[in-house]
């Protein structure tokens, strides 16, 4: 074994275990999250809140979410990243568990905007992580870990949370959860990785905002993630609703129905990520592998969704399965796009201005949803919606973004010339 190749082996083994607790953080990440929306009929109910006020409060998170990410990206590329993740998460865990105390709507919704604050530097910081330790051949396969977490979080928080909220109230879940959440920091203290490239180099060495802003793929992600977004939180914020509301599901069929549509999502993002890894690896370019995952899946998710409304029962349940397998094409391949793109220099600005723009759709969906129901008694409009804007994300992800290969933020230094002029190689924004 050549010398390169047993340093290798530890390395890799050390990267195995921080995907790992990267998987479970986002695991935990969207199980905070969806456990609002599983108990929405009891707290509403309890509190006596209107449709508007319970859009409001499954919103609140979205708004805060969306706009610290603008902060977190740049954080995430000046500072060392393990530390970053460290705290966010320090702050999303007790935010939850305090929910669990609280019993006024606006001090929910403080504490639902606490939450969005310590959740925001997650994605930048998977990004930067990925961009830093894994190959284009690996980013499928790992971006895939996060992808099965974040519809696992939701599948086990829906299937087993709505059991708990009917057995023993909504309370207990929240303050239970927030506190078993704590047990993942002691490991990542311990195993998280150094990036090798960090700080004051990045921020001199990667673009300055107004050059991401000015490239024809960058809106193609930003908008692209949006319309993925829209589909999810949608699904996360009111499918529960939904089904126990319209469709006279009891709690515990709901929890069912809707741990499993998030469950095949889970299951289908491994399976898509190494499936893309490996067309990449026999010889398909990053373009072609990408685009065609992104398209197809967005595609899907619009067809599948856009028959709820009329579906009888059972028609209603196989659909919202296929809608879940059609996801995990999206959540495999999603952010590798992004980090391809950026590079480890810009990636953490990029997500961070991407995650900005997507979370608006966590913002919108929930309260124009609610706003819809209220309205017109019906989800018949709320899933049209949901699905025409699934429809662009594929347009967006395949005819908007440029070609799949990193930006060349800056020329190599002239020898003798000090100077380093800035420079796109991809085309610009009209």
């Amino acid at each position: 074994m050549s010398d390169a190749t047993s340093h290798d082996a530890p390395r890799r083994n050390g990267m195995n275990g921080v995907l790992l607790l990267l998987g479970l953080s986002v695991f935990i990440n969207y199980i905070d999250r969806a456990n609002l929306s599983v108990a929405a009929p009891l707290l509403q109910d309890e509190l006596r809140l209107s449709h508007a006020q319970l859009g409001i409060l499954l919103s609140a998170f979205f708004w805060t979410y969306a706009c610290m990410q603008l902060l977190a990206g740049w954080v995430v590329d000046r500072f060392e990243v393990k530390w970053v993740f460290a705290i966010g998460f320090l702050v999303w865990s007790l935010a939850t568990a305090f929910t669990g105390a609280l019993h006024a709507f606006a001090a929910l919704v403080v504490v639902r905007v606490v939450l969005g604050i310590g959740e925001s530097v997650a994605y930048p910081a998977y990004a930067k992580i990925f961009a830093n330790h894994f190959a284009e051949n690996q980013r499928g396969f790992a971006n895939s870990i996060v992808g099965a977490g974040q519809s696992l979080g939701p599948a086990l928080g829906i299937l087993f949370g709505g059991s708990l909220v009917a057995r023993f109230g909504w309370r207990p879940f929240f303050v239970v959860l927030g506190l078993v959440s704590l047990l993942w920091l002691p490991p990542w203290l311990r195993w998280m990785p150094r990036t090798a490239v960090t700080g004051a180099r990045d921020m001199e060495l990667g673009p300055s905002l107004s050059e991401i802003i000015g490239h024809r793929s960058s809106w193609g992600t930003w908008i692209g993630h949006f319309c993925s977004n829209y589909f999810l939180y949608f699904l996360l914020t009111w499918l529960p609703f939904y089904l126990v509301r319209e469709r006279h599901f009891s709690v515990e069929r709901m929890s069912k129905i809707g741990g499993a549509t998030f469950f095949l999502a889970a299951l289908s993002s491994p399976i898509c990520g190494w499936l893309s890894d490996r067309w990449i690896s026999a010889g398909a370019t990053p373009t072609r592998v990408r685009k065609t995952f992104m398209g197809v899946g967005m595609a899907c998710n619009g067809i599948f969704l856009v028959g709820c409304p009329a579906a009888s029962d059972v028609v209603l349940i196989l659909l919202m399965l296929l809608t879940g397998a059609s996801f995990g094409l999206v959540s495999s391949n999603l952010n590798a796009v992004t980090q391809t793109l950026a590079g480890p220099h810009a990636v953490g600005r990029w997500m961070g201005v991407q995650n900005f723009v997507a979370n608006l759709a966590g913002a919108v969906a929930p309260a124009l949803t609610g706003f819809l129901v209220g309205r017109t008694g019906k989800f018949y409009w709320p899933f049209v919606i949901t699905s025409v804007i699934a429809w662009v994300g594929a347009i967006h992800w395949v005819w908007v973004v440029g070609p799949l290969e990193q930006v060349a933020w800056k020329l190599e230094p002239i020898p003798g010339d000090l100077r380093t002029r800035a420079r796109s190689s991809s085309p610009r924004a009209p």
